[in-house]
């Protein structure tokens, strides 16, 4: 156990945290706005506005006017209590009392399903407006699939179905693929069956059995292709142990200890076993060949190779902002499509949801261990959307399953009582709490695993 927190990268993870706590803050505290807002405009009383969750204690409180607003200490969510409302807080003494003009309970069904589903509203103008942001800011830049002049490597589950190093792929069921990392989620979501290549000059066809977006969402999306790069020198760091020459820009490592380490697969592979010892690189410069030592810290070497995009150049896509709001809206369904399928897939059993339930721990760890604001705007909007989504499902305890009850009412004319509230307050909550439970497991077991 020591050992592997000692191996952890601390300040990696203190940058994912840190971007994790900023996008969660700005998700929960637009959404609860939501209904704070809301609830202000039909005049309800609001008698606390929280970010995070605040059992026994906060972390900080202040009182203005009639409402408290404060941060708590459990990070999985937020919320605001809305006088005359069953919510979490489970406040059935103040329930018990005559019904104030003030109160929630008080209202019309019309404002109440308003007030209810104005935080899914926020959190869908959010997701769009940032898509669209997004979109016309940084365009979009990606290594066409065409580019990729040395073909793939086939990872242990590439192998499995057939595909070779070296193979360049054509098309997943007759469509050519805009980039290789969508390929690997095509084939999840879409259940791809047929991939066209070519081999040694010739098209082929590899048959993807039944079963395999199963293993392939099981690895993460992991063990399946890559880029195949050769290893080349960009840069080398000032920790770098040389004992004979040493490595310079431009660089191409052939061999390592004699054996073929061309293809970077090859190289890092080679490294592994030979933890903190020294190596003997054979390094093409220019036109001469020569030998290099280093001695590895760890299994790093001390240098960083020239990266894909380096090597096979991107293309990157302008938007004017005009062109940018139908492309960021699409992105932004396409998104919220995608997480449907795999929901979708879950209940039908193919995939299993061990392999795809993951806490806050999961969603932190999204975030890149650099500051990178594409991208944290990007996991933003995502998350977003699906908070959205997630909270509009109709189970009781969420937006969604008050405002299935709010329905419920205008189309029957009949109002549930509060003790069925209750209890379905109850329901739920141990609903959701299980299921949180459930993912933070398999979050430490992954961990631990």
């Amino acid at each position: 156990m020591s050992l592997t927190l000692l191996a952890i990268n601390w300040s990696s993870v203190g940058v994912k945290v840190l971007q994790f706590i900023l996008s969660f803050s700005i998700l929960v505290t637009l959404h609860e706005l939501g209904h704070f807002l809301t609830a202000r405009w039909f005049k309800c009383r609001v008698d606390k506005f929280y970010l995070f969750f605040n059992p026994w204690f906060s972390l900080w409180k202040k009182k203005i006017g009639e409402t408290e607003y404060g941060i708590g200490w459990v990070p999985f969510g937020g919320y605001v209590k809305i006088a005359g409302m069953m919510d979490e807080s489970m406040d059935k003494e103040a329930m018990n009392q005559p019904a104030q003009p003030h109160e929630f309970r008080s209202k019309p069904a019309w404002q109440r399903l308003i007030i209810m589903v104005a935080g899914v509203i926020v959190n869908v103008i959010l997701a769009l407006f940032l898509f669209i942001m997004i979109t016309y800011t940084w365009g979009e830049e990606y290594i066409p699939a065409k580019n990729v002049t040395y073909g793939i490597h086939a990872d242990s589950l590439g192998r499995s179905i057939g595909l070779q190093d070296g193979d360049k792929i054509l098309a997943l069921d007759g469509k050519a693929p805009e980039t290789l990392e969508l390929l690997a989620i095509d084939v999840v979501l879409k259940e791809g069956k047929v991939l066209t290549i070519e081999r040694g000059g010739q098209q082929m066809q590899i048959h993807i059995p039944d079963g395999f977006a199963r293993k392939l969402n099981e690895a993460k999306l992991m063990g399946f292709i890559n880029y195949n790069v050769p290893v080349i020198v960009d840069t080398v760091t000032p920790a770098a142990k040389f004992t004979q020459d040493k490595l310079i820009k431009g660089d191409t490592i052939l061999t390592l200890d004699n054996q073929p380490a061309y293809w970077y697969h090859q190289f890092d592979s080679l490294k592994q076993p030979r933890k903190d010892k020294e190596i003997a690189l054979g390094v093409k410069r220019g036109n001469d060949t020569v030998l290099v030592k280093a001695v590895l810290a760890g299994t790093r070497v001390g240098f960083g190779e020239r990266k894909p995009d380096q090597l096979f150049g991107t293309e990157v896509k302008k938007y004017t902002f005009a062109q940018s709001i139908p492309e960021g809206v699409n992105r932004c369904f396409e998104t919220l499509g995608r997480y449907i399928t795999g929901i979708k897939q879950i209940f039908t059993g193919k995939v299993a949801a061990k392999d795809s339930l993951g806490s806050v721990i999961s969603i932190g760890n999204a975030f890149p261990s650099i500051w990178d604001w594409e991208r944290f705007w990007t996991l933003t909007a995502i998350f977003s959307i699906i908070l959205a989504f997630m909270n509009i499902l109709p189970i009781p305890a969420l937006d969604g399953g008050h405002a299935l009850f709010t329905l419920v009412e205008m189309i029957s004319g009949r109002k549930p009582s509060d003790k069925f509230m209750e209890y379905a307050q109850i329901v739920g909550m141990v609903l959701l709490l299980s299921l949180m439970v459930y993912a933070l497991g398999l979050d430490f077991w992954r961990i631990f695993k």
